[in-house]
């Protein structure tokens, strides 16, 4: 076998190509190896401000403002929320944290291999068509066993370390029986694009719109505008509660959901449905660890939450930048822990997501976003969490996130 690489990393997606890239800008040479060929479709549409720093951080700023018009990306500066008669939005450039206030939303399979370009420009060696077919950490050092498709032909590679960015494909959770159950509900997202025509005065394009259903609280509804007149639609609910909205297919039940909620079918007034209709169920993923003997989970590898607040994208990138920095010391001889160095920071923000992930789902963080008197200090503290900056903790509602939340929720209730 061939000197191994410096690092092998399981996935060309934004964690992927992060951590590749700034790998490489550390001196050290990874191997990326990708099941598909790209580009390729993937939800996860809309970015948080947070995710700009990362990209910086990587090299790829001035390819992604250079090309984001060419490529039908949208500039987002917040988000707007409604329910009901219900409604108010957040400023992303209001946030209580310093850092970028704006970003993108992006269809995803053109942001990836941008992303993935920049990294092969930068020096990465990525080979598409790569299934993994088997993994031995038991070495001196991990080695994977990959099917090339393209020249049908099987190999092994090794490398010092193994980085598993392979998000919802969860190479290394399901070959090395790390997956653990969520503690969140299975629920379904159905999803699709279509050509908007929406000319409604009242609609903002530079944000993404979150809606609830009118009678069901756990039922929300996205609508992520692109530049060339389209949006990703997408609805997401209870598996169970799904099954009973009538239609057949999973086109007819978004179709009948959207009725349902009165300024949503308003903006879709005239809205092309031209495309097919996705779904996912149970997507909420979890492991027992984000690492082991000379590896680690990136991204939706390790855990998926949920996309209600679009954290998945900023996940995946703070997991690469906190790996590239971990593997840095490692390489250079340093004695690095890396459930203290790694996991337990990636996880202090993945907690705060999940606080405000739970109160969305039991109404309670809605009651707080809908409450008509927010302090504007107190908002601009909630508006840098939704901006994806929840490894803040000069943050109050950060750093004590569920405490700080309840009280705010009971003290808004009280409000109404």
């Amino acid at each position: 076998m061939s000197k191994p690489y410096d690092t092998l990393i399981i996935g060309a997606g934004p964690s992927g190509s992060i951590a590749a890239a700034l790998l490489i800008k550390r001196g050290y040479q990874p191997l990326v190896l990708e099941r598909a060929s790209f580009p390729r479709f993937s939800i996860g549409e809309s970015l948080l401000p947070q995710c700009m720093a990362f990209i910086e951080e990587a090299g790829m700023m001035d390819a992604l403002q250079e090309n984001a018009a060419r490529l039908g990306f949208q500039f987002k500066n917040g988000a707007t929320f409604d329910r009901g008669q219900q409604h108010d939005f957040f400023n992303f450039e209001e946030k209580f944290t310093p850092g970028w206030g704006t970003t993108f939303q992006v269809r995803r399979a053109e942001f990836d291999k941008l992303l993935a370009d920049e990294a092969e420009k930068a020096g990465a060696e990525i080979r598409y068509q790569q299934e993994i077919t088997a993994v031995d950490i038991d070495g001196e050092h991990p080695e994977l066993t990959v099917y090339d498709h393209a020249q049908e032909r099987e190999y092994t590679v090794s490398g010092r370390f193994l980085l598993d960015a392979s998000g919802f494909a969860r190479v290394l959770p399901r070959m090395l029986e790390l997956e653990a159950p969520s503690n969140f509900p299975v629920r379904q997202a159905i999803f699709t694009h279509v050509e908007d025509r929406i000319s409604c005065e009242d609609f903002d394009r530079n944000k993404i719109l979150i809606t609830v259903h009118p009678e069901h609280v756990d039922c929300w509804y996205w609508l992520i505008p692109f530049s060339d007149g389209r949006c990703s639609l997408g609805v997401v609910a209870e598996e169970a509660f799904l099954k009973q909205v009538p239609g057949e297919e999973p086109g007819d039940k978004l179709r009948r959901l959207v009725s349902e909620a009165p300024d949503l079918s308003r903006h879709l007034a005239d809205a092309v449905y031209d495309t097919p209709v996705n779904h996912i169920t149970g997507y909420s993923a979890n492991v027992s660890s984000l690492t082991g003997r000379n590896f680690a989970l990136l991204g939706n590898a390790g855990e998926f939450l949920d996309p209600v607040f679009s954290s998945g994208v900023t996940i995946a990138m703070k997991s690469a930048s906190l790996a590239a920095e971990t593997l840095d010391r490692q390489f250079q001889g340093e004695a690095v822990d890396w459930e203290q160095d790694f996991a337990a920071p990636l996880s202090r923000g993945v907690k705060t997501f999940r606080t405000y992930v739970s109160a969305w789902y039991d109404g309670s963080f809605q009651d707080i976003i809908f409450y008509p008197e927010k302090p504007e200090e107190i908002k601009a503290m909630i508006c840098s969490i939704l901006a994806g900056y929840a490894w803040d903790e000069s943050n109050p509602y950060v750093r004590e996130h569920q405490r700080r939340l309840n009280v705010l929720a009971r003290v808004c209730q009280a409000g109404d």
